[in-house]
Parts: structure tokens; C-alpha cells; sequence
């Protein structure tokens, strides 16, 4: 059997050689990072040098970083009313944009009816005259908006709506899962009073995440309760591997972050006009800023679920948008929320690159589509 193309990235990511040594290296540990002997304070400096790099990497400060089981543990510790900070809040309600995650789209611990949601363009950026008129009309709101969209990949102005947010006595928090590696991100820089990432998008292990706050946020209180772990803000044992192998992957990932992002940004572009060349294809959201590496595509008459098995079939690995939906491909809420008709939605494909992704596998990618392109034609 021929080598598989994966090209499913933004879903999840190989384990980084430098990660998998880190959480190899952690396993051989016997201590407990709450214990007080040599055995446990060895276990505890490996989880305090990936906060230290994580904290370097997204612009926080060390004490301000709070690892979690997840990226959608670190949304839903985020999420929360009486949050406050040097110059907003406390917040009574929040607001996030229609394209978010379904942890955000959620709603965290707000209850329902104090939570709205803000609206993006046909472009799949959000509509900052509706972020402001909505801010305007009740207490201090909590706004959530995603740094990029894992979807479509278009870039949010999330300073600009940070400077909006402020101005109206609210925080900002921003889900930078999907930028974190991809393309240059920082709390202080974009003005974010809260920001969650997730290890295994940028090469780190699966099921272990981390909520970064800004200096001076109150009224943070955590989800589980018990021990005093990770500053009283989340109880629970560490996992000290999955953490290790987290902040190995922030640093090779920061390092090759320059070179990687243009070298993906190339083979996209190279991605989408293969795309175009066939069955009438039209990429989403291509008049905006984008991550380097995402591709969300349709065509006339394509059924994702089709396309998704033909490409699996060549042996090409691709998604129909979000991998958190129980394995179903459903219509994508995000290009409902850009006011694309159901069809439309129904037939995106999503292709993302990685720091691996060569052009022989795009090539191989494009082979694919053609066969199942002009099988479109033919129908």
C-alpha cells in the first residue's frame, strides 16, 4: 500500500519527535508535582519550564498560565460571569461570534439567556459594527472571538475588537488554538484578557490544553475543585508528560514558525488553484486574511461526505470542517453563519497543511480531486 497523505491538520497534528522524547523522559518520573520531596519537585520543574514556555511563547506571565485536560476545558474555565479586570467587568453576560467552537458556541457557565452572538460577513469575519452596537445595549459583557477560524482559517481583527470591547467596560477572550504555531500570537499585543490553546494542533500530545489570563483578571474560579493545583484555578494531579511534551512542542513550534508559515502559505496557494482548475471549485473565505495552511472548498453538486470517502479512498486524508462532531459530517455552521445556503454548506471540504506537508502530497491531493471532479462533471 502507497504512503497515506494526511492532510487534516487543523483536526490534529503528529506528535513532535522533541515531544515524544519530553513525555518519555517525564514517564521514567515517579514524583508527584505537589510533593515536596526531591521526587516530586523533579516531576514539578518540568511542568513549571513548560509554563515558562508557554508564558514566553503567547505573552503571559508564568503565574498566569494554567494547563487543563483540553482546549475545550480551557474555553469552558474561561467562560464565566463576575470575571473582571484592571479596567472592566464585572461581566454579566458574553457574547461570541457564530463561528466559534461548539465549546465556545456553548456558552461556558453563563446561562443561556444571558449569552448573544455576534455576526460575521459573507467573508467569515466577524461584523465589529454588530460587536459594538451589541456591547452598547446592557452591562459589561464578556466577548469571545476566535484568533482564526479552524473552519475557513480567516483571521479575526481580534485587537481591534479588543480595543471595542475595552472601551465599553468589557474583557475579550480569544480561543488561539488554531494560531498558536501557525502565525505570531500575544495576549499583550492583541489586547486579550483571556486566551486558550490545545497542545496536540502544534505537534504536542492529545489531552492537555492551557488558559492563559491577562495580569491583573479577577474573579477567574475554577471548574474542578479539591486540591490547590495550578494556583488554586484548577484541581487535579498534573499530567506531568502530556504537559512536558506541550511545552516541547511550543518551542520547536515558535522556532520553525517564520520558515513553516511560508512554506505552507506556498504549497496552499499551489493547493487552491489545482482546486479551481476542476469541476467549477471555489475556495471560501479567499478575499480575507487566512492561516497559511487552510483550505475550505466546494463545488457545484459536491457532497461532503462523498468527497470526504473518495479522498480517503486515494489515500488522502481530509475533513468536512470541524473534527468535534461525534465523527458526522453535518452542514457547517460556519459558512451557515457567512449565509451560505445549506447545499453549500453540505459540500465543503476542508484540506489543512502541517510543517511536513511536501508538494508531492499536494500534487497526490490534486489527482484525487481531479478523479472525483470530473466524476461531478459526468454526473
Amino acid at each position: 500500500m502507497s504512503i497515506r497523505v494526511y492532510l487534516d491538520w487543523n483536526a490534529t497534528t503528529p506528535l513532535r519527535a522533541q515531544a515524544r522524547a519530553a513525555m518519555l523522559a517525564a514517564y521514567d518520573l515517579i514524583g508527584n508535582p505537589s510533593s515536596v520531596h526531591a521526587e516530586g519537585r523533579e516531576a514539578r520543574r518540568l511542568v513549571e519550564e513548560a509554563r515558562a514556555m508557554l508564558a514566553i511563547a503567547v505573552g503571559a506571565l508564568p503565574r498566569n498560565v494554567i494547563f487543563t485536560s483540553a482546549g475545550t476545558e480551557a474555553n469552558g474555565l474561561a467562560l464565566l460571569p463576575g470575571l473582571r479586570g484592571p479596567t472592566g467587568g464585572p461581566v454579566e453576560r458574553l457574547l461570541v461570534s457564530a463561528i466559534e467552537h461548539a465549546s465556545v458556541l456553548a456558552g461556558g457557565r453563563f446561562p443561556a439567556d444571558k449569552i448573544g452572538q455576534i455576526r460575521v460577513t459573507h467573508s467569515g469575519v466577524i461584523d465589529l459594527e454588530d460587536l459594538r452596537d451589541q456591547l452598547g445595549g446592557g452591562p459589561p459583557a464578556l466577548a469571545s472571538i476566535m484568533a482564526a477560524n479552524n473552519e475557513t482559517g480567516a483571521l479575526q481583527p481580534v485587537a481591534e475588537a479588543a480595543r471595542i470591547v475595552h472601551e465599553a467596560g468589557g474583557l475579550l477572550h480569544v480561543d488561539a488554538i488554531q494560531a498558536l504555531g501557525k502565525i505570531p500570537f500575544d495576549i499583550k499585543t492583541v489586547g486579550a484578557d483571556l486566551a486558550t490553546f490545545s497542545a496536540h494542533k502544534i505537534g504536542g500530545p492529545k489531552g492537555v490544553g492551557a488558559l492563559a489570563v491577562a495580569e491583573g483578571l479577577a474573579g477567574l474560579e475554577p471548574v474542578l475543585r479539591g486540591g490547590g493545583q495550578e494556583l488554586n484555578r484548577r484541581a487535579g494531579t498534573e499530567n506531568v508528560a502530556g504537559i512536558a511534551g506541550f511545552g516541547a512542542a511550543v518551542k520547536v513550534a515558535l522556532q520553525a514558525l517564520p520558515e513553516d508559515a511560508k512554506r505552507m502559505a506556498t504549497l496552499r496557494n499551489h493547493l487552491e488553484n489545482g482546486l479551481r482548475a476542476v469541476a467549477g471549485a471555489t475556495v471560501f473565505a479567499d478575499d480575507v486574511e487566512r492561516l497559511p495552511n487552510t483550505v475550505l472548498f466546494t463545488a457545484p453538486g459536491l457532497k461532503a461526505e462523498t468527497a470526504v470517502i473518495g479522498f480517503d479512498l486515494a489515500g488522502v486524508a481530509v475533513s468536512s470542517g470541524s473534527a468535534c462532531s461525534s465523527g458526522k459530517v453535518q452542514p457547517s455552521h460556519v459558512l451557515s453563519a457567512m449565509g451560505y445556503d445549506p447545499i453549500a454548506a453540505q459540500g465543503a471540504v476542508r484540506l489543512s497543511l502541517g510543517w511536513s506537508t511536501e508538494l508531492e502530497e499536494i500534487n497526490r491531493a490534486l489527482e484525487a480531486w481531479r478523479k472525483l471532479g470530473n466524476n461531478l462533471l459526468k454526473g
